[in-house]
């Protein structure tokens, strides 16, 4: 097809996308065109800002290293992670989930863990924690055997990959699950934390004046045989930027329960006080095992 108007440059686009051999694949390139161009015209994307477009994306791309990932970082600013979360969860969006966005910092091979011990490993100055998981499945039977990956940012509010002051997968930890779907470890409270802003999505959130904070919150990634990978992080509503998380993360159904003790912990005296429990029940739908690709090293 010969191009003679801005008219005849989709439809010329779209019947090639429209020859791609695989369904989905076809599915995913008409529709993106369509939207794509839609959104050139709608905005009347001028050539310098596409050049812009352009050499932002290149940026991005170039950012990537063995402990940052300013692509899923964006994907969570502008809330497309949360999006396809949910789309593909709770009944295709319907009911609420367990499930959450993995972000930019979850890595591979973390230490083995047996249930009631630390996942501190170098000085870590916090507030004592006590966390209690149960796996379940939509019935609320338990889920044994299930492997458990939890991590979180410091006291201060940084992953161990950000602070050469931290060990070595400091506040990272793999469990197992018992007969009755459980597993239990301590740590150090976690507090909110600015999100990585020396890159393009620092920018952009520079730009329409929005702060970077992300509330406090526990990452786990739970794998099971027979059941989807569930992927989650729970979030204390006492922190100030429960209500305005730059990744639009939080959701009802991934609010925890963090409760303060001033009294000593019979089974951990050693934390002192006062301490900090969390008590939560992970909901594991049926569906394919299979790990993420990790976004960092």
């Amino acid at each position: 097809m010969t191009i003679r108007t801005e008219a005849d440059v989709t439809p010329a686009v779209i019947k090639v996308m429209e020859q791609t051999t695989d369904p989905r694949l076809r599915e995913i390139m008409v529709s993106l065109i369509k939207h794509l161009h839609g959104f050139i015209r709608e905005t009347g994307l001028s050539e310098d800002e596409f050049r812009s477009a352009t050499a932002i994306l290149n940026e991005i791309g170039a950012l990537a290293s063995d402990s940052h990932n300013e692509f899923v970082l964006m994907s969570g600013s502008l809330g497309v992670s949360t999006l396809v979360c949910l789309l593909n969860n709770g009944e295709g969006g319907q009911t609420e989930t367990s499930q959450s966005l993995l972000g930019p910092f979850w890595r591979l091979n973390s230490p083995r863990v047996e249930n009631g011990g630390t996942i501190i490993r170098s000085d870590t100055p916090g507030t004592p924690l006590v966390v209690h998981g149960r796996v379940v499945d939509q019935t609320g039977q338990p889920v044994a055997g299930a492997e458990v990956d939890v991590w979180h940012a410091s006291p201060i509010g940084l992953y161990e990959n950000q602070d050469p002051d931290q060990a070595e997968m400091n506040l990272r930890g793999k469990f197992t699950t018992d007969a009755d779907g459980r597993f239990w470890f301590t740590t150090v409270k976690m507090v909110g934390y600015p999100i990585p802003v020396d890159g393009v999505v620092g920018r952009l959130l520079e730009a329409q004046d929005r702060h970077p904070y992300r509330p406090a919150h526990l990452h786990a990634l739970i794998f099971r045989e027979g059941y989807k990978t569930l992927i989650s992080q729970v979030f204390d509503p006492s922190c100030p930027w429960i209500d305005s998380d730059v990744q639009f993360g939080v959701t009802q159904a991934l609010t925890g329960d963090f409760v303060k003790h001033d009294e000593p912990n019979p089974d951990y005296p050693e934390l002192g006080t006062p301490w900090y429990s969390l008590d939560y029940t992970y909901v594991m739908e049926p569906g394919e095992a299979k790990l993420p690709r990790a976004p960092i090293k």
